[in-house]
């Protein structure tokens, strides 16, 4: 079975100031919602730990996925994470047009 293509939306805030308030979008391919859950948190906690050590941020993986750059002192609320298939399969529809 092809792999749908998943955007994974975490609400994030910055410790610091809680009032600010944002939402952090990871996208690649996965098998199921969960799965796309699983790699996004891990990618992030990837991105997380090279950012902190101050190494550059990992490319994007093998697989798609990837986690921009995470904002420093801005807490990820993977509780509050939605997963959402896109339409369009396994295409990014970002290079669809």
């Amino acid at each position: 079975m092809a792999q749908a293509y998943y955007q994974v939306n975490v609400p994030i805030r910055n410790s610091g100031r809680p009032e600010q308030r944002g939402l952090h979008i990871f996208t690649g391919p996965a098998d199921t919602w969960s799965d796309a859950l699983r790699i996004a948190r891990e990618t992030c906690a990837t991105a997380t730990a090279a950012q902190q050590a101050g190494f550059p941020l990992p490319r994007r993986r093998p697989d798609g996925w990837g986690a921009g750059s995470p904002r420093p002192g801005w807490v990820f609320d993977w509780t509050a994470a939605t997963v959402d298939a896109w339409p369009y399969g396994r295409t990014n529809p970002a290079t669809r047009f």
